[in-house]
């Protein structure tokens, strides 16, 4: 979509659809400016007929009525924000995502958008775009209704139009870029959540990381089944071998520019990619087996975020991030209940269940990224159902034992409009996966289930501070609400990169170290694999 910032009260939004987003309470006399000039080009109409029909300006609430030829769009649509005083971008930019189903809904091909006054208006011309960028997205190129429908109209060009007394400047024209660049990112992790697993493989999924990386000016190096042995990932390699889908290991990485920020610790983002989960030998029912396509939804949103990463923040310091893309299968090459399994750490896991194949994979992962010295590492993964138990469709479970670290992630998540909630990661839970033959089990006893999960990785990350975000119930919405639409969320991508935008301004506003403050050579990072095919795919 299209996007044009407008400044003054009587600037023109141009649109067959205008949007008015209104706090509780500013239906009356302390109507704002966009609300009573639409009302008195209906001849007063619109503030009775809205009042007639209930509308207050609630949370959610919403009120469209045709004009007639009166004002130069066909219809007025007023959005509710709800208090003003627990006003949050999140909900404008749920009501962003309202009116643009609105719009599509009426084959509006474009939209005028008055952005309310609010705190900080980068963060609510941001919230605005990203809300109609995220609405607009629709997953149907399977249906063959959509298909035929491919002429039709569709919402392309929006207007925005500042609050009165707020003026077009470089900051808010970055912060419409950083939304639509965020926006896009996250409607291309959605498609790949949304594809059936016979399109998005281990195989596509590497192709789309190196995609991101040509996109995003990254480097990107695959490996294959000889990379991963070479490497000595034990666990990784028994969850794969049911299948006959050929596993793909991935490392995308961002280099500053700047030779003295490429010193820099990096930053590790590791992703769960299971391009489908059929639970191995330890075999799911078909009810829970047909949404496993999105087991690779934590790779898809670290995917998206090393997009905008590297085409936009830009960090002072390296981001890399580490997937391990493969398929849990049952065969007679399959892995088994009672098996034994070596990870790449040199720890060994006897398999209780092969269903909880996702931490053996970002076991790996974890222990591979940790070797690159990173400052600290940050993994996403549908990991378990237990989560969705505890917190539902909508909240991300986080996990970690770094204050630190887990704050600064809860920090950008609610700055990004994605919730999430501490849960602890408790050593009382530890005799859960005790062993009498290894040095660990995989799966222990029912109650704890997402702690036992969260324990079991963080035998993998050692010292490195490490947050644990178990995205089992947002990754999947189950209804439409706001810019979601049933399927793929991309939840997890806007608080990766808000994450990677405050560190770097905090990096930022350090002060250059003195010669005698200066430290010392940093490390060589582990060698990452080179490419199945010879040398690394560079984008």
């Amino acid at each position: 979509m299209q996007f044009s910032l407008v400044s003054g009260e009587a600037a023109p939004v141009s649109g067959e659809l205008l949007v008015i987003p209104l706090f509780e309470g500013e239906l009356g006399d302390s109507a704002p400016a966009p609300l009573t000039a639409a009302d008195s080009a209906l001849d007063g109409k619109l503030r009775a007929a809205a009042t007639q029909e209930g509308f207050k300006g609630k949370v959610d609430q919403s009120f469209l009525v045709h004009t007639l030829g009166k004002l130069g769009a066909d219809r007025v649509l007023l959005l509710g924000l709800g208090n003003r005083a627990r006003f949050q971008p999140e909900v404008l930019r749920l009501a962003a995502g309202r009116a643009a189903k609105t719009a599509q809904r009426l084959k509006a091909t474009a939209i005028g958008f008055r952005v309310p006054a609010t705190d900080d208006a980068a963060l609510a011309v941001r919230a605005v775009v990203e809300g109609l960028e995220l609405g607009v997205y629709r997953f149907d190129k399977y249906k063959s209704a959509a298909r035929e429908d491919k002429g039709s109209p569709k919402l392309t060009r929006a207007t925005l139009s500042l609050p009165e007394g707020t003026e077009k400047s470089r900051a808010l024209d970055d912060a419409l870029t950083l939304g639509l660049k965020l926006a896009e990112a996250v409607n291309w992790a959605r498609d790949l959540v949304n594809e059936p697993p016979n399109v998005v493989t281990p195989t596509k999924l590497a192709q789309a990381a190196q995609q991101a990386a040509k996109e995003g000016g990254l480097t990107a190096e695959i490996g294959g089944r000889k990379e991963i042995e070479r490497l000595n990932m034990g666990m990784f390699l028994g969850v794969t071998a049911g299948s006959v889908q050929e596993p793909r290991l991935i490392h995308l990485v961002y280099t500053p520019k700047n030779a003295k920020d490429a010193k820099r610790a990096p930053l590790a983002l590791v992703g769960k990619a299971i391009t489908f989960d059929s639970g191995g030998l330890s075999l799911k029912p078909t009810e829970g087996m047909v949404e496993m396509k999105t087991d690779m939804a934590g790779s898809a949103a670290v995917l998206a975020a090393m997009k905008v990463i590297g085409s936009v923040v830009k960090p002072p310091f390296p981001v890399h991030a580490f997937i391990g893309a493969c398929e849990n299968m049952p065969s007679g090459t399959a892995y088994k209940p009672g098996d034994i399994l070596t990870a790449r750490s040199g720890k060994t896991v006897e398999i209780t269940n092969t269903d909880a194949e996702g931490r053996l994979v970002l076991g790996d992962m974890l222990t591979w990224a940790g070797e690159h010295e990173p400052s600290a590492i940050i993994d996403l993964a549908t990991l378990t159902g237990a989560c969705m138990v505890a917190l539902g469709s909508y909240i991300v479970g986080a996990f970690g034992d770094d204050d630190d670290a887990v704050n600064s992630v809860l920090a950008a998540a609610r700055a990004a409009g994605e919730e999430m909630w501490r849960l602890p990661v408790s050593d009382l839970q530890k005799d859960a996966l005790r062993s009498e033959v290894a040095d660990m089990k995989n799966s222990g006893e029912r109650w704890g289930g997402a702690i036992n999960a969260a324990l079991f990785l963080k035998e993998f990350v050692g010292d490195t501070p490490w947050v644990h975000l178990d995205i089992a119930g947002p990754s999947n919405s189950p209804k439409e609400r706001g810019y979601l639409n049933k399927g793929g969320t991309g939840v997890g991508a806007r608080t990766l990169v808000e994450l990677v935008r405050r560190k770097a301004a905090e990096v930022a506003s350090q002060p250059e170290p003195t010669k005698a403050e200066a430290p010392a050579k940093a490390p060589k990072a582990a060698k990452a694999p080179k490419a199945a095919k010879g040398k690394p795919a560079r984008a």
